[in-house]
């Protein structure tokens, strides 16, 4: 490799901000200065290449560990279709439609009775899976913490979540009342009833569901959340909820989230983000949550599901209404008012949320890229944010580069190597372009070397 010239260390010497000999200074403290910059040139450590590292930590363990993922990926909601498919073919459903009958002369009683023995069933038959891919798939590789007991605890937890939200509350009740009342037109009120279904859930999830699982508490690294919130006034975001939650109970990955809106609206981090990475990616990782905050996607994803749960029930009801008349004698029951019916509108909307994967999934990947592109230009630290995404994509044992194929129906994020490529790329301030989304002053980004957030000094 060619050295540097003396001209050019100069130069050098003089970007670092140390004192350059005039020219009427002696010949030989000039070329010491020389050597020294030389000197300090060499023992300079060589650029990180980060796309290589990302490759590197992508080892033959992650690789089996990705692929096994990605295969259960699709074979899970087939499974689920699977199951119901059994569960109307064997007799089942209309075995249970007459326990539910049995029970009560009204369409509350029968519908809550349906679900509770419908949640049971597919529970039991669909647990191997759950097991295999919650459970000893994360030990094998380890990545659980939590014990058998525990994760079975949460099992439990989903299904009692469930009864209560679709059968307590009474959701599926009134969606078999529009059934009775509008046979062929249903659809378009159930449609309609969704978006203050996806707006209460949204607003409940943080403050009722979340803690059924995890304890959080208010963010207690005081210097951490202090820099937080900084950032968050300079992104001119109105002081949110910092909390943390103890993720490290049940999984050894890294994670971090916004959700709930208004006075539920939170920004997440785990317990294990906070443990391994440092403050100044931790920071970017903020700015990130911060874009989702500041560019309305929670609303946004609000909007979009509502809207397209009108093309689901739209089609669903052509679908079931095909079903029952070629197959619903086999079944025990002809009219989707049937309580029986429970098994076969869960196949259909499963078979057509699959299908529809793609589309969401590059609507999701967008708004992730978005609040990319905000957390470059709320923090300009680039090297923070690739770092970020380094320690993500080899804690979480993620694949860097899928196959096409498996990007469409299967990732929710820009893949890690797009996304590394991005941050170190994007400095539109250099460029004299103006920024996409943030307009504000930029934080002065932490050092890189900055201890991680949870260690004892910083706290």
């Amino acid at each position: 490799m060619a050295q540097p010239s003396s001209a050019a260390v100069v130069d050098a010497v003089r970007d670092t901000g140390m004192a350059v000999p005039p020219d009427s200074a002696a010949s030989d403290s000039s070329a010491a200065g020389v050597a020294a910059a030389e000197s300090m040139a060499a023992e300079q450590p060589p650029p990180r290449d980060y796309l290589a590292e990302v490759r590197a930590n992508f080892t033959p363990e992650n690789r089996a560990y990705s692929g096994v993922r990605t295969v259960l990926d699709f074979v899970g909601p087939l499974y689920g279709l699977l199951v119901a498919l059994i569960i109307l073919f064997s007799g089942l459903s209309s075995a249970m439609r007459n326990v539910a009958h049995n029970m009560g002369q009204r369409l509350y009683v029968r519908v809550l009775v349906f679900l509770v023995l419908y949640t049971l069933a597919d529970f039991v038959l669909g647990f191997p899976l759950a097991w295999y891919q919650g459970f000893a798939l994360e030990h094998q590789y380890g990545l659980s913490n939590q014990s058998f007991g525990s994760w079975l605890g949460d099992q439990g937890k989903s299904v009692i979540v469930g009864v209560v939200f679709f059968g307590l509350v009474p959701i599926l009740w009134l969606g078999y009342c529009a059934v009775r009342r509008w046979p062929r037109g249903w659809w378009l009120p159930v449609a309609m009833a969704t978006l203050p279904l996806i707006v209460a859930g949204a607003l409940i999830q943080p403050l009722v569901i979340d803690p059924l699982y995890n304890k959080f508490t208010p963010l207690r690294d005081q210097h951490l959340k202090a820099r937080i919130l900084e950032l968050a006034a300079r992104a001119d975001i109105p002081g949110r909820n910092v909390y943390e939650v103890d993720k490290s109970a049940q999984t050894n990955k890294y994670n971090a989230y916004v959700n709930g809106f208004g006075a539920s609206q939170r920004i997440v981090l785990w317990d294990t983000t906070l443990q391994g990475m440092s403050e100044d990616e931790i920071l970017f990782v903020m700015g990130h949550e911060m874009g989702h905050y500041k560019l309305g996607h929670i609303w946004k994803g609000i909007g979009l599901f509502s809207a397209l749960s009108f093309l689901l029930f739209f089609l669903a009801a052509r679908l079931t209404r095909w079903a029952i008349a070629r197959f619903g004698p086999q079944w025990g029951f002809t009219e989707l008012s049937d309580v029986a019916s429970m098994p076969l509108l869960s196949a259909t909307l499963g078979l057509l949320s699959l299908l529809a994967q793609p589309a969401v999934n590059g609507y999701t990947r967008r708004i992730e890229h978005e609040a990319d592109v905000f957390a470059v230009e709320v923090t300009r630290d680039n090297d923070a944010g690739a770092r970020a995404f380094l320690k993500l994509g080899s804690q979480n044992r993620s694949n860097p580069e899928p196959w096409t194929f498996v990007k469409v129906f299967e990732y929710t994020h820009p893949p890690l190597i797009e996304r590394i490529r991005f941050v170190l790329a994007y400095r539109p301030w250099l460029e004299g372009k103006e920024n996409r989304f943030y307009s504000g002053a930029p934080v002065e980004p932490a050092r890189s070397d900055a201890r991680p957030a949870s260690s004892p000094a910083a706290r």
